[in-house]
């Protein structure tokens, strides 16, 4: 019997399985292959890390738990076609489109963002604020050319598109991390409040044409009496219809089973012809291949409007997408996001459709009806693909009531007090911030409110970091530690010693403010200090105005004969005293590497 023998390795000898039966020497051939290391991953892991990190919703998709989930998914997918389905062709007017393109931009965009995306619920779809913004920007460079004005509108979301997924390259998604948990409370609420203002109007079967909350309100109370009795009927039937099918039957899709009683009792009683408003005719089949050609003059203007367009339909999005997964427990990757939203509208445009972001009424859906992962959204485009091949002429009886009826019912969903009332109980004022963002986005529009919620979480920024909160420490008895005399006043002090506690970065926009509260302290402990000590732990950073602050602090108060010291991050303190020209040896004779260290320090200092 012969051994093959290799360097690092030992091969069995081919004797053992030669008179073995095929499948028993297989078996041992695989028994005595080399084993893989536990820390190396295998092949499949290492293609599937590499595919997460361009198309996150991918992974998921390939793992999915059709048992458990597929039900909800179909369910919530078929939900959101019903509700997809008439919007689209509503914001495709409002864009200045034909109906169907509309469906058009609400296909691709949901299988582009379920691929690519990192949201479970996020439905991306036409919007009515993002379809304002397309038709300003186009209207005045197509001149009146139908054409033109379309090629002007697929070339600029495609541009939108390629900014969307730059932005993710240069990792802007930060952006989004302005916005607090009251803001993103205070946008939702805002957005149930103006679906229901914008929906109201066609449960009484007339138009409300102005924008704001109390010129709506107005308006409304005014054309009470051109009420149009068989619509409002159909309207208040899709209510009755909506919560029966929530309280008995709560496994059923509500909005479909109301699209389908609304569509039918308009075609069996005629109602179409007393009046009720119809979706009316749609053209049938999937979009046709179209080159946009767009004039060379016109280039500049459109990049300047995608960015635009792109900033907008992000912040939008992204609040809609952070909204949901904060009330359902999950986290969204908002760089990731931002190339997800690039790529739907560029799916969009491939479509012959225009810019898409995240839809609120479609999302609300998703997470009304049950959807539990990305499925839903691929299951609601081949609803919608489906209708457009086969269904174009059942859509045309939905009556516009019901539509309105289902849409305030998913507004309702959104509309969160309970959170409310949990802010009020720990902050007041982030109740404040929740209601100004909700009363921004009835008053000036989800577009303007976008900017002031920005602007609030700048401001809110700038307020905790330019003054943050300042206090002295102490001792209290039977807990570790040291801890804020705000907090309890009772807490054990030292004559002659202050510890400063600056919960903030000292630097030039806060430094003068440092100074005066140290001075401050300093005075208040009277004539008996002999020791300042600055508690360094909470300090993030010191840039040179703040190190000329705290040497002039220092100097003041070797004035008065108070020695000053500093207590935590004590290598950064010798590397800022080299970088800025001070003695380091000095300035590591008064660093401690934290407060209690220097407490003993100085207590050693008083007995001696």
């Amino acid at each position: 019997m012969r051994y093959k023998r290799k360097v690092g390795t030992c091969q069995l000898p081919d004797y053992p399985f030669r008179y073995m039966p095929e499948k028993f020497r297989a078996f041992h051939q695989r028994r005595h292959q080399p084993r893989r290391h536990m820390s190396q991953p295998a092949a499949s892991d290492r293609w599937t890390s590499r595919v997460a990190r361009i198309a996150p919703g991918l992974p998921s998709l390939l793992s999915y738990r059709f048992a458990e989930d597929f039900r909800y998914d179909l369910v919530a997918g078929v939900s959101v076609a019903a509700v997809a389905l008439p919007v689209a062709v509503a914001y495709a007017q409002l864009a200045g489109f034909e109906p169907v393109i509309g469906l058009y931009s609400a296909i691709l965009p949901l299988v582009a963002y379920a691929l690519f995306g990192t949201s479970r619920q996020l439905m991306i779809n036409p919007d009515a604020s993002v379809c304002a913004i397309v038709a300003t920007a186009v209207t005045p460079l197509a001149a009146g050319d139908h054409e033109l004005y379309w090629s002007l509108a697929v070339t600029l979301t495609f541009l939108t598109g390629l900014f969307c997924i730059a932005a993710s390259l240069l990792r802007l998604g930060a952006l989004a991390d302005f916005l607090s948990k009251p803001i993103l409370v205070g946008y939702l609420n805002g957005v149930a409040i103006s679906i229901f203002l914008g929906q109201i109007g066609k449960i009484f079967g007339f138009a409300i044409e102005t924008d704001h909350i109390v010129p709506r309100l107005l308006e409304l109370l005014s054309k009470l009496p051109n009420t149009h009795l068989p619509t409002l009927l159909v309207g208040v039937g899709a209510f009755v219809i909506l919560f029966a099918v929530k309280r008995f039957l709560p496994r059923l899709p509500a909005a479909l089973v109301t699209m389908i009683w609304a569509g039918t009792a308009v075609a069996w009683f005629g109602l179409e012809a007393r009046g009720v408003a119809v979706l009316g005719e749609i053209q049938k089949g999937l979009p046709p291949l179209r080159v946009p050609t767009v004039p060379l003059e016109h280039l500049p203007s459109l990049l300047a409007s995608a960015a635009g367009v792109a900033l907008v339909l992000f912040t939008s999005g992204m609040l809609t997408s952070r909204s949901f997964a904060e009330k359902n427990g999950y986290t969204v990757d908002t760089d990731k996001d931002f190339a997800a939203f690039g790529a739907a509208n560029i799916a969009s445009a491939l479509s012959q459709g225009f810019a898409v972001t995240g839809a609120d009424s479609r999302t609300a859906m998703a997470d009304a009806s049950g959807g539990r992962t990305q499925l839903t959204g691929l299951v609601a485009a081949a609803t919608i693909a489906a209708v457009l091949l086969f269904l174009t002429e059942p859509l045309s009886f939905v009556p516009i009531a019901a539509l309105g009826a289902v849409l305030i019912h998913a507004a309702l969903g959104l509309f969160n007090v309970r959170t409310l009332q949990g802010i009020w109980g720990i902050d007041r004022k982030e109740v404040f911030l929740a209601v100004l963002t909700t009363l921004g986005v009835v008053a000036v529009g989800a577009i303007n409110a976008i900017l002031i919620a920005v602007a609030i979480a700048l401001l809110r920024f700038v307020k905790l970091t330019a003054r943050p909160r300042v206090t002295t420490l102490g001792r209290v008895q039977g807990l570790p530690g040291l801890h804020a005399l705000d907090d309890y006043p009772d807490a054990q002090t030292w004559p002659g010693l202050l510890i400063f506690h600056f919960d903030g970065p000292i630097t030039f926009f806060n430094s003068h403010y440092f100074a005066e509260r140290a001075r401050q302290a300093a005075a208040a402990a009277g004539p008996e200090l002999r020791w300042f000590v600055l508690d360094l732990s909470p300090v993030s950073l010191i840039d040179v105005t703040g190190m000329w602050a705290i040497r002039r602090l220092r100097e003041d108060l070797a004035k008065q004969g108070v020695k000053a010291f500093f207590a935590g991050r004590r290598t950064q303190i010798v590397k800022w005293a080299n970088e800025t020209g001070q003695d380091p040896a000095r300035i590591e004779q008064r660093a401690f590497s934290n407060v209690l260290t220097a407490v003993e320090a100085y207590l050693e200092k008083a007995a001696g």
